[in-house]
């Protein structure tokens, strides 16, 4: 049998965008994580500490760069859109098999889901008062970044209960990082 025959177009150009996915999705996630160390912080008392708030992960992040979020957002949408735009080149290719295109459809879909969600999460937070935020969310993890000097813990647990409705996130997996 002929390498040529087992490995052909389809296979290499559908493995070369789902590498290039991974790839949007590890940047995204690389964007999600600053550069700086997260730690757990005890909001009330201001020591790093183990505290638990409502199962929500609440993290001290030193930022005070006021276009973060808007460069976050750029960021973001950046990544989305190669990652769609990639789905949507192998989509419209005519000579992919059904299986490959069932695939790149669920896979679009997929990445529809996650943008709706972190749409619905920014604008439910916004709207229980905070000034910005913005949502990373993957099937498996969920960071969310506020705007906020002083965050209590009834303020983390908030945006954990929002999460948790949107998403099907484990609760351990949610991390929320508030910015200056």
């Amino acid at each position: 049998m002929k390498l040529h025959a087992i490995i052909g177009k389809k296979q290499i150009v559908l493995a070369s965008l789902v590498l290039i996915l991974g790839i949007a999705v590890y940047l995204n996630w690389q964007f999600a994580n600053s550069d700086q160390s997260l730690t757990v912080t005890d909001v009330l008392n201001g020591n790093t500490s183990q505290t638990n708030y409502g199962e929500a992960e609440l993290v001290d992040a030193k930022t005070s760069d006021s276009n973060y979020f808007e460069k976050a957002r750029l960021e973001k949408q950046k990544t989305r859109d190669e990652a769609s735009e990639n789905l949507k080149k192998l989509l419209e290719k005519d000579d992919l098999s059904s299986e490959e295109k069932a695939t790149a459809t669920n896979e679009a879909l997929s990445i529809a889901k996650l943008m709706e969600s972190e749409t619905t999460i920014e604008n439910l937070v916004k709207a229980k008062g905070f000034e910005d935020c913005i949502a990373y969310v993957d099937n498996e993890k969920a960071n969310v970044v506020v705007k906020i000097t002083d965050m209590t813990a009834e303020q983390a647990a908030q945006i954990k209960d929002i999460i948790l409705s949107e998403t099907n996130v484990d609760v351990s997996n949610i991390t929320v990082t508030p910015v200056q």
